[in-house]
């Protein structure tokens, strides 16, 4: 089984894979956009209307939101009193 460290380091591994995925289809769309361009992708036609962005992006936020879910429950397991 992971510790908490082995798993942290999983999530941001995965979270900075798709982070460079992200960007990369982004920059076929939009050349030379920065990463905070494209996590500010509404203003951006092209990749508002984007499928693959928007599907990659979304797989982006899921990673996101898993981390800091788990976070928070590992945080509240180990603050927990002794039962």
């Amino acid at each position: 089984m992971l510790n908490r460290d082995e798993i942290i380091a999983l999530l941001d591994g995965m979270i900075e894979q798709q982070q460079k995925k992200v960007l990369e289809i982004a920059r076929k769309s939009v050349p030379g956009i920065t990463p905070e361009d494209a996590r500010n992708s509404d203003d951006f036609d092209a990749l508002r209307d984007n499928g693959r962005f928007n599907f990659e992006d979304g797989i982006l936020s899921g990673y996101i939101s898993a981390r800091t879910a788990l976070l928070f429950e590992l945080n509240r397991k180990e603050d927990a009193p002794p039962q």
